[in-house]
């Protein structure tokens, strides 16, 4: 593999003499994993065993009995294939700085390779470890085609200046993945079962009435599957009818790309065996790699990506100078949350979040842009879409999100326009331009009955 995926966060200090541990968090499976091709590639060369390990935190910012059922479900079947590669795997209950330390050291491991995560509490996870141990660290970033400290090494202003660094490097990084060998040196008594995912919810300290979601299976067979449907009956009206919220046009597969029970770059290489000419797959294929990596590049860059104070200068000065606007409508979180506003199309909105776990990705906007319009100030309105975004959403908590939101609510990645009421320079949407371009009732009836 290219070892520009790699980054050597510490050093070995003396030649590594342990088994090599892969602690998995982002990328959750087995296959098209080139962290855990790297963690194996590592125990080959030392003739040494090889551990994978996934602390689960027992709360999760926001997260629900929802995604934390999704998450475990597939997470139950990456386990039970890696044993069949002679893998061993362990599940920690508890915060990964907490635990994971003592787990290092009774296992007299020699090298831990983790995967690469922009959100900053997962590099405040890595600082802890670090701080607590002194092995081995490397970090591989097996979710983005290019990875996030290559494709650039500072934040980007908007997707046309990423766009050419990421296409410039897609010949070096975009290649076949090799398959995961069944691993010669078996790790002795390591291995634990699973634990049985209904008790193992039991004991998280989570939001249970959030529902989990049955028209989404979990697990990287489910998603292979819905990949297929994808590129055989939807990827060809992509460019034309993905932005319809009243069509059945998008992909599905954000859930399993958010909990790495897919890669992206598998995605990428499947979809070039189509009709890479084709708008539908250009269209595609934009939002794949330079739009999510765009957002990694945010978060990753910008620590402050879910505060107002992540905006850039022109969107925190013209969403000061309208902070006292007088707004026509002012709505409570709980009037958010419940979906109890004037505005049919939002309240759609926000219902099919309730119900399905998933927003169609061009009502997000016109459901962010609004929240920014009937809440007290930005800072209130960025609260409260991250909190509805990542307590519902199954691919919250995610980059993409983070960036959508602070594109739709502080102008990120955007430009200024035309000055207006409230919005300042911030981009504007209404419903009117909704329903000039969408049969919008259809979508609002669907909810409804969904309701």
């Amino acid at each position: 593999m290219n070892l520009k995926r790699v980054r050597v966060i510490r050093a070995a200090k003396s030649p590594i003499s342990g088994l090599v541990v892969y602690w998995m968090s982002r990328d959750q499976r087995a296959e098209d994993n080139w962290a855990l091709l790297h963690a194996q590639q590592q125990a080959l060369e030392l003739g040494q065993p090889l551990l994978v390990v996934f602390c689960l935190a027992p709360a999760f910012l926001t997260a629900t009995l929802r995604q934390y059922g999704f998450m475990l479900r597939g997470l139950a079947a990456t386990f039970a294939e890696l044993e069949r590669k002679n893998i061993s795997c362990t599940l920690l209950l508890g915060q990964p700085q907490e635990i994971l330390p003592a787990w290092l050291i009774q296992q007299q491991a020699g090298l831990l390779v983790s995967d690469f995560d922009p959100l900053k509490i997962k590099r405040h996870w890595q600082a802890q470890l670090l701080a607590a141990t002194d092995i081995a660290v490397h970090e591989v970033d097996a979710h983005n085609v290019v990875p996030c400290w290559q494709a650039s090494p500072k934040l980007e202003f908007a997707a046309y200046t990423l766009r050419p660094k990421i296409k410039k490097l897609l010949p070096e990084y975009l290649t076949e993945f090799p398959r995961l060998e069944a691993h010669p040196f078996p790790a002795a008594n390591r291995a634990t079962p699973f634990p049985d995912v209904s008790e193992l919810l039991e004991k998280l300290q989570i939001d249970r009435k959030v529902s989990e979601v049955d028209w989404l299976q979990p697990g990287s067979r489910a998603a292979q599957a819905q990949l297929s449907l994808f590129l055989q009956h939807r990827l060809c009206h992509y460019d034309t009818q993905s932005n319809d919220p009243t069509q059945d046009m998008q992909s599905n597969l954000s859930p399993y790309l958010h909990f790495g029970q897919l890669s992206a770059q598998r995605v990428v290489l499947e979809v070039l065996r189509q009709d890479i000419k084709t708008p539908a797959a250009e269209s595609f294929l934009e939002e794949l790699i330079v739009r999510r990596e765009l957002a990694d590049n945010f978060c990753f860059y910008n620590p402050q990506y879910d505060t107002v104070a992540g905006f850039p200068a022109w969107a925190q000065q013209t969403l000061t100078e309208h902070v006292d606007d007088v707004r026509e409508y002012l709505y409570s979180w709980d009037d958010f949350e419940q979906a109890r506003t004037h505005d049919p199309i939002w309240n759609a909105a926000q219902q099919q979040l309730l119900i399905t776990g998933k927003m169609h990705g061009y009502m997000r906007m016109y459901w962010a842009k609004k929240i920014l319009e009937w809440s007290a100030n930005p800072r209130q309105a960025m609260e409260i879409a991250i909190y509805l975004n990542d307590k519902y959403e199954l691919d919250g908590r995610d980059p993409n999100g983070y960036a959508g939101i602070a594109w739709s609510i502080g102008g990120v990645h955007d430009r200024a326009w035309g000055e207006r009421q409230v919005f300042g320079k911030i981009r504007f949407m209404n419903d009117k331009g909704i329903k000039r371009k969408f049969a919008i009732e259809r979508y609002i009836e669907k909810m409804k009955n969904l309701a």
